[in-house]
């Protein structure tokens, strides 16, 4: 019972993150979910929540989605996800708390060494295929799919409802690999699926009210303050992996 009461109320907090910087929220539910469950129930339940978070991100948002960058992005997905399946890999807490430790130094590289637009088709394909593949070892992706947009002329708005649809992408491979691990009865005695259900409307609730922030922000506030919340919650997590490698 706390567990879901937990993993309920994290769903609706990071959604709101998400909804306001179009990032840092996963991360944040991710390490949540990764410390209650184990890694591959955790991967799959974060994959069906923040799928539907991102999903609904993108209906409240869809007039500023810019979907000619999306095809080439999606290719990339799809051969990313065909490849870890035919790998023979288990994700663990070390692995993830890693990953979602190491993932916002991303955010700090200087512009001109990635110089990367998701305009552009080959960098739009190569960032579906890294930013799906970190998605189904780690849980999250969002500092890669982030890098895609250093140099493109679009706004917040476009920004944030692209990228959901990026990240939806990248959770539904997850789903794709790690879904049928949430129909077991072990994992059902853990999490019912009332628990899901209840988290997914609580992500979706979440959403809209950083939707409101969102409007409320500037360009720049939002491209300033994301860096430091991301390196923030990167930092806590390394330390997570450190203390799980030395211990």
């Amino acid at each position: 019972m706390q567990a879901g009461l937990l993993i309920v109320a994290a769903a609706f907090l990071t959604s709101i993150l998400s909804g306001v910087f179009g990032m840092a929220g996963g991360l944040v539910f991710m390490g949540v979910l990764a410390w209650i469950l184990p890694v591959a129930t955790a991967l799959a339940l974060h994959g069906v929540i923040q799928f539907a978070s991102n999903l609904w991100r993108v209906i409240l948002h869809r007039v500023h989605v810019a979907w000619p960058v999306l095809l080439w992005f999606g290719i990339g997905a799809a051969a990313s996800i065909g490849f870890f399946s035919l790998m023979l890999f288990t994700p663990t807490k070390f692995y993830v708390f890693l990953g979602l430790g190491l993932m916002p130094i991303l955010v700090w590289l200087p512009e001109k060494w990635l110089a990367l637009d998701a305009s552009n088709r080959w960098h739009a394909l190569g960032g579906g295929f890294v930013s799906t593949g970190l998605a189904l070892v780690s849980g999250v992706s969002g500092p890669v799919t982030d890098l895609l947009f250093i140099h493109t002329k679009l706004n917040r708005h476009q920004v944030v409802a692209t990228k959901a649809v990026m990240q939806a992408i990248g959770h539904a491979s997850k789903i794709l690999v790690y879904g049928a691990l949430l129909l077991g009865t072990r994992a059902r005695e853990v999490i019912p699926l009332s628990v899901t259900a209840i988290a997914v409307l609580a992500s979706m609730a979440g959403i809209m009210v950083g939707g409101h922030i969102l409007d409320r922000i500037s360009d720049a506030h939002f491209r300033a303050s994301r860096r430091w919340i991301v390196t923030i919650i990167g930092a806590t997590f390394l330390y997570q992996a450190i203390e799980i490698a030395i211990g």
